[in-house]
C-alpha cells in the first residue's frame, strides 16, 4: 500500500494531531484567556475528524500496526463527538470554579487522538502508543485543579495505578512477542494456531489484567471511586465513557484477531472478571452517599455487561458497540446534572442533598428519574435496549448463566437509583437550589431526551449500521 493511501486511513488522526500542535501553539501566545477561542477550533478539530472517520475508507496501512475497519470508524465518531460535548461542559464548569486553562481543549483532543489510535492498532507497538497517549492526558487531567487536595490526590492515585497496568501490558506484550515471534495481531494469530503454548496464554492474561485496570473493572477497580470523587467533573464524564469505549474495542480486537483460536483459554477470564464486576459494582453502589462514587461503582458493574459481549465473541462485537453509546448517553447525561445542581455556590456532592428536588427544581428532576431509570435498565429506556443487546449476544453463545447473573446485579443495583428517585420525589427539600447553568441545562435535557424519546428512532438506525461495521471483525 503506497503512503498516500495509507495518510487516507489515517486522515482523523494527521487532522487531530496536526490541530492540537497549532492550538497549542496559538494558545501559548493568548494565554488563559484565549480558553474560548481554542475550546471552538478544537471542537472544529474534532468534528472535522469526524466527517473524516463517518466517510473515510477502510483497508490496514503502516505495515498492518493501523487498522480502519466499520468497528474502528464507528467508535472513532462517537468519541469524536463525546469529546465536543466535554468541551463544552469543561468551558462552563471552570468559568464557574475558577481554574479555567487553554490546556484542557487541547488535553482532551490528544486523549481523543490516543483513543483513535487505541480502536485502530493492528499491533503490540500502536496498542501501547494509543493507549498511553490518551492515559497521560487523563493523568493531567485528574488533576486539572492544582488548588483542589482532591484533584491532585485523584491525579497521583490514576498515575500510580496506571503507571502498574502498564506494566503488566507490557511484560504480557513482552512474553506475547517472545512465545509468538511478531507483535502484529494476524502473525500471533497464526503461531498460536500452530505453536500454542502456555507462555504465549500465560502473556494473554496479563494483558487482560491491564485491560482490566484501565477499564475499572473488578479486581482491578480500586482507583475508580477516588478519583471519581476527586477529579474535576467533566473529566469525570469523558473519563467514564470515551476510553473504557476505546479499550474494550481494542481488547476486543486484540482477542478475536490474535487469539480467536483460543476463544476458550481467554473467555474463561472474562467471564470471572465481569461476574466480579457485576457483583463489586452491585453491592458497592448500596453504601455510597457520594454522587460521584455511587456513579464509580455504577460504571464498575456496567463494564461487567461490556466484558460479558466480548466473551460472547463475534455476536458481541455489534451488541457492544450499541451498548456503550447508550450507556456514554446517560453517563453524560447523570455527571452533567451533577455539575449543574449547586446550593449557595456550593455543588452538590451528596445523595442526601438531592432530598426534595421536585419541589425545587422540577425539570432537571426529571432529567434525573429519566437516566436513572434508563441506567437500572427499565424499559423502554436507553438503558433496557443496552442490556439487551449485551444479554440477548450472551444467550446466543450459550453464556446462560452469566447472562442471568448479570440480571440479578442490575436488579440489586436497582435500589440505589430508586433510593435516589424516592429522595426527589417524596422527602421534603433541603433547600432552595442555584439557577441551573446553560450549558450543562441543555446537555442534561438532550441526554434524557436521547434516553427515552429518541431512542427508538436511534435503535431503529444505529443497529443496522452496528451490525454493518461488526460484519468481518477480527478477520
Amino acid at each position: 500500500m503506497d503512503f498516500h493511501l495509507a495518510l487516507n486511513l489515517a486522515l482523523p488522526e494527521a487532522i487531530l494531531a496536526i490541530s492540537s500542535l497549532l492550538i497549542l501553539v496559538f494558545g501559548a501566545f493568548r494565554g488563559d484567556k484565549g480558553m474560548i477561542s481554542v475550546s471552538a477550533l478544537c471542537g472544529v478539530a474534532l468534528i472535522a475528524a469526524a466527517f473524516a472517520a463517518a466517510f473515510g475508507h477502510q483497508g490496514s496501512a503502516f505495515a498492518g500496526a493501523f487498522v480502519v475497519d466499520g468497528v474502528a470508524l464507528f467508535a472513532k465518531v462517537v468519541i469524536y463527538i463525546a469529546a465536543v460535548f466535554i468541551i463544552v461542559l469543561g468551558q462552563g464548569y471552570f468559568d464557574r470554579v475558577g481554574g479555567a486553562r487553554f490546556e484542557f481543549p487541547i488535553l482532551i483532543t490528544l486523549a481523543a487522538l490516543g483513543m483513535s489510535m487505541m480502536v485502530s492498532a493492528g499491533d503490540l507497538i500502536s496498542l501501547y502508543v494509543g493507549l498511553e497517549m490518551q492515559s497521560l492526558a487523563l493523568y493531567v487531567l485528574a488533576a486539572f485543579r492544582r488548588d483542589d487536595a482532591k484533584s491532585s490526590e485523584a491525579g497521583l492515585k490514576y498515575f500510580v495505578l496506571g503507571a502498574l497496568s502498564s506494566g503488566l501490558l507490557l511484560y504480557g506484550a513482552s512474553l506475547v512477542y517472545g512465545f509468538a515471534g511478531s507483535m502484529n495481531f494476524h502473525d500471533i494469530a497464526q503461531s498460536a494456531t500452530t505453536n500454542a503454548n502456555v507462555g504465549l496464554i500465560f502473556g494473554l492474561v496479563f494483558v487482560i489484567a491491564a485491560f482490566a485496570f484501565k477499564v475499572s473493572a473488578a479486581p482491578f477497580h480500586m482507583w475508580t471511586p477516588d478519583v471519581y470523587e476527586g477529579a474535576p467533573t467533566p473529566v469525570v464524564a469523558f473519563a467514564a465513557g470515551a476510553p473504557k469505549f476505546a479499550a474494550m474495542v481494542l481488547l476486543a480486537r486484540v482477542l478475536q484477531t490474535g487469539f480467536g483460536h483460543e476463544t476458550w483459554q481467554w473467555q474463561q477470564v472474562l467471564l470471572v472478571v465481569s461476574v466480579l464486576s457485576f457483583v463489586v459494582g452491585a453491592l458497592g453502589g448500596l453504601m455510597q452517599k457520594d454522587i460521584k462514587r455511587l456513579l464509580a461503582y455504577s460504571s464498575i458493574a456496567n463494564m461487567g455487561y461490556a466484558l460479558l459481549a466480548i466473551a460472547a465473541g463475534n455476536v458481541g462485537v455489534a451488541p457492544l458497540l450499541m451498548f456503550f453509546v447508550l450507556y456514554m448517553v446517560d453517563t453524560l447525561g447523570l455527571f452533567t446534572v451533577q455539575m449543574a445542581l449547586s446550593r449557595k455556590g456550593e455543588p452538590v456532592t451528596k445523595i442526601d442533598q438531592l432530598a426534595g428536588l421536585a419541589k425545587v427544581n422540577m425539570p432537571m428532576t426529571i432529567v434525573i428519574t429519566i437516566l436513572a431509570l434508563s441506567v437500572l435498565g427499565m424499559p423502554p429506556f436507553g438503558g433496557f435496549w443496552a442490556k439487551y443487546f449485551v444479554f440477548g449476544a450472551a444467550i446466543t453463545a450459550h453464556l446462560w448463566w452469566f447472562a442471568a447473573a448479570g440480571l440479578v446485579a442490575s436488579v440489586v443495583a436497582a435500589f440505589y437509583y430508586l433510593r435516589i428517585l424516592k429522595l426527589m420525589w417524596f422527602d421534603a427539600p433541603v433547600g432552595e437550589m442555584d439557577k441551573t447553568p446553560l450549558e450543562a441545562r441543555w446537555i442534561a435535557y438532550a441526554a434524557a431526551a436521547f434516553s427515552f424519546p429518541v431512542v427508538i428512532a436511534f435503535l431503529i438506525y444505529a443497529w443496522p449500521v452496528a451490525q454493518s461495521a461488526a460484519q468481518g471483525f477480527g478477520q
